[in-house]
């Protein structure tokens, strides 16, 4: 089912999304990969703010390419997920209600995402270039040393994903992995 959500991302808005629902979101998402975590989780247990709001937010796992002439950002594929783990469940005990990669999650984020009912997009990998157009607006935000793996403020429209996990932990490669096997038999 194709649902369109606008940010910010609500506890109400997220127990409406449901694994295997194609969404397309327009509103403010942030940018984020690993050593822009690493320095988010770092902020909060040293008790600092953080450059961001990350509450009622979507933070996109994407170090995207310099934008051509005319256009807000570059291709904006999305990057493996796990390589966040670490750091996703002290940003979602932070209110954080979404975040966009590719790839697995492991048990952890899972059971943090239930807590604090929170859902997990998949961005269609390869289609880059693609998902580089639904983005409006950039905004350099914090870690600019870091360059495309810098905080990124995006204002995007229908940005397309697929709910991966949702606030339950139903999981789209494991359900669909079981329907393709019952299938075989």
């Amino acid at each position: 089912m194709e649902k369109r959500i606008t940010t910010p991302l609500t506890e109400e808005k997220v127990k409406d999304l449901k694994a295997g629902d194609s969404v397309l979101i327009t509103g403010t998402i942030y940018t984020a990969r690993d050593a822009a975590h690493k320095r988010l989780v770092e902020l909060i247990d040293s008790g600092k703010e953080l450059p961001i709001d990350v509450k009622d937010s979507i933070i996109y796992y994407v170090g995207p390419t310099p934008p051509k002439p005319g256009m807000a950002l570059g291709s904006a594929g999305p990057t493996t997920s796990y390589r966040m783990d670490a750091y996703s469940p002290k940003l979602l005990d932070k209110g954080l209600k979404g975040m966009i990669g590719k790839g697995l999650r492991g048990k952890e984020v899972v059971e943090s995402m239930k807590k604090n009912v929170a859902v997990y997009f998949a961005a269609i990998g390869g289609a880059a270039a693609l998902i580089g157009k639904c983005v409006k607006k950039s905004e350099l935000i914090a870690y600019e040393d870091l360059g495309s793996e810098a905080i990124r403020k995006l204002e995007v429209e229908d940005l397309p994903v697929v709910v991966v996990i949702d606030y339950e932990g139903n999981n789209l490669y494991e359900i669909g992995q079981k329907q393709y096997l019952e299938g075989r038999k």
